[in-house]
């Protein structure tokens, strides 16, 4: 079947549109990450139903020998490649972008729904999905979901596999199921259904008890990790539960395609007070770390001196994207960071502590006692006690990569080396060997740091001019030296942002051969066929980043 019938095929099953349109082809071959995929079809379903002709016509084709494959994609922020194909998109944010419920403590959502819409509506009631990512005003719940997002609050609140609690799924044989938690009496059921659903369940269960020990061994024993299958997830032998939805949330759209999901939410504390912390010696750091997490703050930033100079320099053209009103404030307040920069005197890293409190008095008491606990380390620091204050430290933290890529003309954010983690032990003698690896390739790229300092989750977006095939170069060179860095400190190559085209060739540097087995087991036990998704979590090489990276 060549793609024409297929596109044929296609729109006499399913109620959406099908199109070959090479804008609307266009629009959907590129992410935010560094690749291009032009896929031969753009399907945008109008409901669960669609998605699941979509994936039957798909595999039909498959079974034939066609070499055809399909990928979801929602608002396209991902920074590794995740939903991009050669094959065919299913786009969901046009039609399925409705937002079905929210309850007293849970939200029931499509996929194509925005976050900031989603969360508009939750905080109408009081509640919120603490997990967002940083780009809470771009993306979009498919992703959310389908990289298992983390952000700011994921240190007090956990990453969105925490919150998902049902998932209403397309199976690669085009059939619907719900995955959500199940005692073992339901599981037993389940693996009694004589259809894909029940030979998934006996499979994976058979899988998850005869490997338990080296998935129990190989789970990354930081906080954070959105690399390969979280097999260590499904079960939960305390509560006597297995749940497939926590499998499916970080899979990219690998192992089924989520059309409905019910996520638990919480009531966020309503007063903040921040220490802001300016650190001048990176020793003192992971003890500076251990006694604020003491203090329990709902989220524990950093950025560093780069992050803090560039953004200082740009201050003029960041005050120009706000209100007349705003800028003037913001300006003003300032003038304290531009000082330092004028005097020589910036710290290496300014950490940002927030905690987040029912009444104003409780909220500024910790930030206080998290101060008194670093007296004798004889830190510089300052406690911002409203939001007001603290803007301008947030404002640097979210918005420094965007004013670089917006005002360093030629050069080309490149996410390769985007969102390790390590122990917050190990930031002595890890921050120098990264800091000097880094400053061995400064010649081809400008770099800031900015992260997750509470729980070991770095940022690092260099921004490079692309067209040089040396530069391009770098990116196969630097990213094993980064991650050989990172695992030697029992890190993981991805906190947030998953593994996509850009790290799933490191997979099994990370853990290892039996592991990649087991992850390549688990594709063939969900999608014996290989069309969701191909050549994400299992199965993709270098070859992949060399053929897709965009050349400027």
């Amino acid at each position: 079947m060549n793609i024409g019938d297929l596109k044929t095929v296609l729109k006499r099953a399913l109620r959406g549109e099908v199109t070959d349109d090479v804008l609307a082809r266009k629009a959907a071959s590129r992410d935010t990450s560094l690749f291009m995929r032009m896929p031969e079809l753009v399907v945008y379903p109008k409901n669960a139903d669609d998605v699941s002709a979509a994936v039957k016509e798909v595999r039909a084709a498959a079974d034939g020998g066609a070499s055809v494959a399909l990928a979801a994609r929602a608002a396209g922020t991902d920074m590794s490649g995740g939903p991009l194909t050669d094959g065919v998109v299913i786009s969901f944010t046009e039609h399925m972008n409705h937002l079905l419920e929210v309850g007293d403590d849970y939200a029931v959502t499509e996929p194509g729904v925005y976050y900031r819409d989603f969360e508009k509506a939750t905080l109408a009631k009081g509640l919120i999905l603490p997990s967002y990512p940083a780009s809470r005003e771009l993306a979009a719940m498919g992703g959310i979901i389908a990289n298992n997002s983390g952000g700011e609050r994921t240190l007090k609140y956990g990453k969105t596999e925490k919150y998902v609690e049902e998932l209403d799924v397309v199976l690669s044989d085009g059939s619907q199921c719900t995955f959500k938690s199940l005692t073992l009496p339901e599981l037993a059921k389940k693996k009694k259904l004589e259809t894909f659903e029940g030979r998934i369940y006996r499979a994976m269960d058979a899988l998850l008890l005869e490997n338990a020990a080296l998935i129990r061994a190989h789970k990354p024993k930081v906080s954070k990790n959105s690399a390969g299958y979280a097999l260590w997830s499904v079960r939960d032998d305390a509560a006597g539960t297995f749940n497939l939805a926590k499998l499916v949330c970080g899979s990219q759209g690998t192992l089924a395609l989520w059309t409905k999901a019910k996520l638990a939410l919480v009531k966020p504390k309503e007063h903040r007070a921040m220490l802001v912390i300016f650190l001048y010696d990176l020793d003192i750091l992971p003890e500076i770390v251990r006694r604020v997490l003491l203090q329990d703050p709902e989220s524990f930033e950093s950025y560093d001196n780069h992050t803090f100079e560039l953004a200082v320099k740009f201050l003029p053209e960041m005050l120009l994207q706000m209100g007349f009103a705003k800028a003037a404030r913001l300006g003003i307040s300032f003038v304290a960071e531009a000082a330092m920069i004028a005097t020589g005197g910036v710290p290496k890293m300014i950490l940002m502590a927030e905690f987040a409190e029912d009444t104003v008095a409780e909220a500024d008491r910790k930030a206080l006692a998290a101060k008194k606990a670093l007296a004798d380390l004889h830190v510089q620091t300052r406690i911002e006690k409203n939001e007001k204050e603290s803007e301008k430290y947030w404002i640097i933290r979210r918005e420094s990569f965007s004013l670089l890529r917006k005002n360093l003309h030629g050069r080309y954010a490149s996410p390769f080396i985007d969102d390790f983690v390590v122990p917050p032990a190990s930031y002595p003698e890890f921050l120098p060997k990264l800091n000097a690896l880094l400053d061995e390739y400064k010649s081809h790229f400008i770099y800031t740091i900015a992260g997750h300092i509470g729980n070991g989750n770095f940022h690092i977006i260099p921004l490079m001019d692309l067209s040089k095939e040396e530069n391009r170069n770098v990116i196969l060179e630097l990213a094993p030296k980064v991650y050989e860095l990172v695992i030697q400190e029992g890190g993981t190559t991805t906190g947030e942002h998953n593994d996509g085209i850009i790290r799933t060739p490191y997979l099994p540097m990370l853990f290892g051969p039996e592991m990649v087995a087991l992850f390549a087991e688990t594709k063939e036990i969900f999608d014996p066929q290989n069309i969701f998704n191909p050549g994400k979590k299992v199965g993709g090489g270098f070859a992949d980043i060399k053929r897709d990276m965009i050349t400027g």
